[in-house]
């Protein structure tokens, strides 16, 4: 009689944690600051502010927006606050920076969240392969949180993962 095969990683004692599960829904986009600068480099402010009051902010609805000027302007800081303010009723999110530096405040702010109750004393592995763009820091910052209250932390899939840490 063939011996009954046992799948070892499902009755193991690691805990899956996959950022991916985490990834929360929602249209990326960028705006360009240039586009409402006198020729892409000068901000006067009365046209500046006429300019913002005319665009329709309405299709970020539920967006996550990233700011950033593709010209060498100099701007003063209250340029992209007034532009936040615009977005503000529509955006589910605004930072200043390019779709990676969102994507970094999206998932630091959960990471920032998440309840590490259920991995104290865990073995933990975080899943490593995804299709989303989830950026690096993010596993940088996940593992700085884990690290103090996991007993073991590994990195890749259960069947196959690197071992980080073990106290």
């Amino acid at each position: 009689m063939a011996k009954e095969i046992v799948n070892r990683v499902a009755k193991s004692a690691l805990v899956s944690l996959d950022l991916e599960t985490y990834f929360p829904e929602g249209k990326r986009v960028e705006i360009d600051l240039s586009q409402w600068l006198e020729g892409g480099f000068v901000l006067r402010e009365k046209e500046f502010r006429t300019a913002l009051k005319a665009t329709d902010f309405s299709p970020y609805n539920n967006c996550y927006v990233a700011l950033y000027c593709s010209t060498e302007a100099i701007l003063p800081g209250w340029a992209t606050l007034l532009v936040t303010i615009h977005l503000q009723p529509f955006a589910k999110k605004v930072v200043v920076g390019s779709l990676n530096d969102l994507e970094t405040t999206i998932f630091n702010e959960f990471i920032d969240q998440l309840d590490l109750n259920p991995f104290i004393d865990k073995s933990v592995v975080i899943k490593g392969c995804s299709d989303k763009n989830i950026p690096e820091t993010a596993f940088v910052n996940l593992t700085q949180r884990l690290q103090p209250v996991v007993k073991s932390l590994f990195y890749g899939e259960a069947c196959s993962s690197v071992p980080l840490f073990k106290r």
